[in-house]
């Protein structure tokens, strides 16, 4: 890990699902510059999502030019966190993409997924998590079946494949991937949890070569320098929903921590100690080499994908204008989204699920119920949790949809646990930052969190069991 100096400034690139941002901050997580680059996933059908690879990679070169030339002085390090069930394909001489960056919403391979359905208990003990196709095994294994220049790039000996970071991270120091961090690594579901490094049985169920990945390492480590800064060494990698619990210093193990974005992710941190659960994830939360972190994961695939889906089918362009007032009007909608959009996460793990709404409503209430629906699958995902660690005695909110207030009032009631919303919300690249930094002592809160105190709220405490019985209905229980 880059040694703290309380005078350097750190570069953290963030590519997430609807743009690739880069941030100077200093040793005590003050920003210092900052820039964007809008990047949409293109969606041919209900299944694919996807990213043209030269637009990604234009556009998080771009944000790191941008805010390189913004820095009031020099960078010491760089740091990248990426969303983590991406997966690219590459030629390993050049590091240039051989198809389209295949997103972790896509499902195209859910087929070829339920095929190994009888291996799903084995699966699950060796990588923590549960067999969908959500992760990046089947997305690589379908680049081998259906892209003609993978095809060949593999007959020919050039062909890389595995965490669209280890892509980034290659390209970024000026050629192709040297490394797969652990956390992302572990996403592609062929990473055995006790050995952290690609697993030959998980290789084999897959029916995927070896040759092409690359080497597994901690998340701090050295990956290169930075093509457009030589001076400048890149020193970490890792996920952004892992980055983004340590946005404002160690970790509480009585803290759950939820970021919401394109979709919502509810952990808690484990420490040293890694914990198993039936319908949860389990997973390494930070390695730098000398220790390893673990924590336990619930995942809710339609967050901010949802809310995009309404919008899209319902022709509401100003949604993000009108939702405030929504919530404020409505305290508990009379309608129920059934909210399958991306597929059903933990923990009930259904990969095609219905999307649609049970009750009569207008737009308001339709609107109002896909929030609730995020708020009942963090809410339902605590609860599972809890069966295997202490309840949490707060619950820290992040991520672009924590901007709703309504959200997270609802998720404080329904809960019973005060909710805290801290200051400046983009908690994956100050994370990030705090880890390059050497995890600083002296590492700046930003200022007091929002407080939202639980409140009696029995017709959204209806809403939440009616919702769950219609899950159990849909699913045959």
């Amino acid at each position: 890990m880059h040694a703290h100096d309380a005078h350097e400034r750190y570069l953290i690139l963030d590519q997430g699902g609807h743009a690739s941002r880069a941030f100077v901050f200093d040793a005590r997580g003050r920003q210092l510059a900052a820039a964007a680059r809008e990047i949409r996933a293109r969606r041919p059908d209900e299944l694919r999502a996807e990213y043209d690879g030269g637009a990604l990679w234009a556009s998080i070169a771009a944000a790191a030019a941008q805010a390189l030339a913004a820095a009031p002085g020099p960078v010491a390090a760089a740091g990248l966190a990426t969303q983590r069930s991406n997966v690219a394909c590459w030629d390993r001489t050049s590091g240039e993409p051989l198809g389209p960056v295949i997103s972790w919403q896509d499902r195209r391979a859910w087929r070829a997924v339920e095929a190994l359905r009888p291996h799903e208990k084995r699966i699950h003990e060796r990588t923590g998590l549960f067999l969908t196709p959500h992760y990046g095994a089947s997305k690589l294994r379908w680049c081998l079946d259906h892209l003609p220049e993978v095809r060949r790039a593999r007959e020919e000996g050039r062909l890389g494949y595995g965490p669209m970071v280890a892509w980034l991270a290659g390209r970024l120091a000026g050629g192709a991937a040297r490394a797969a961090d652990v956390v992302n690594a572990s996403r592609t579901q062929l990473v055995a949890l006790e050995t952290r490094d690609w697993d030959d049985e998980l290789l084999a169920l897959f029916g995927l070569p070896r040759d092409p990945l690359p080497p597994v390492v901690p998340n701090a480590w050295g990956y290169g320098s930075l093509a457009a800064a030589p001076e400048v060494p890149l020193a970490l990698v890792t996920g952004d929903q892992n980055a983004a619990l340590f946005a404002y210093g160690e970790l509480d193990e009585e803290t759950a921590y939820a970021n919401a974005g394109t979709g919502a992710f509810v952990l808690r941190a484990t420490g040293g100690r890694l914990v198993r659960a039936g319908r949860l994830l389990s997973g390494v939360l930070h390695a730098d080499g000398e220790r390893v972190e673990y924590v336990l994961e619930g995942t809710v695939n339609g967050a901010g994908s949802a809310l995009a889906w309404f919008a899209r089918e319902y022709g509401v362009a100003d949604l993000d204008k009108r939702l405030p007032g929504w919530l404020a009007a409505v305290p508990a909608s009379p309608v129920l989204f059934l909210n399958g959009v991306s597929g059903l996460g933990s923990p009930f793990w259904r990969a095609r699920f219905p999307v649609r709404f049970e009750g009569e409503g207008g737009l308001a209430e339709k609107a109002v119920a896909v929030v609730e629906s995020v708020v009942f699958m963090l809410a339902v995902n605590l609860e599972e949790q809890s069966r295997y660690l202490p309840a949490p005695k707060r619950l820290r909110l992040t991520g672009g949809l924590a901007n709703l207030g309504g959200l997270a009032q609802r998720l404080a009631d329904l809960t019973g646990l005060v909710v805290e919303r801290p200051p400046g919300l983009e908690a994956t690249a100050r994370g990030a930052a705090f880890l390059l930094a050497g995890r600083p002592e002296d590492w700046e809160a930003g200022g007091a969190p929002d407080v939202f105190e639980p409140r009696p709220n029995p017709a959204l405490a209806a809403n939440y069991e009616r919702w769950r019985e219609a899950v159990e209905r849909e699913l045959g229980r």
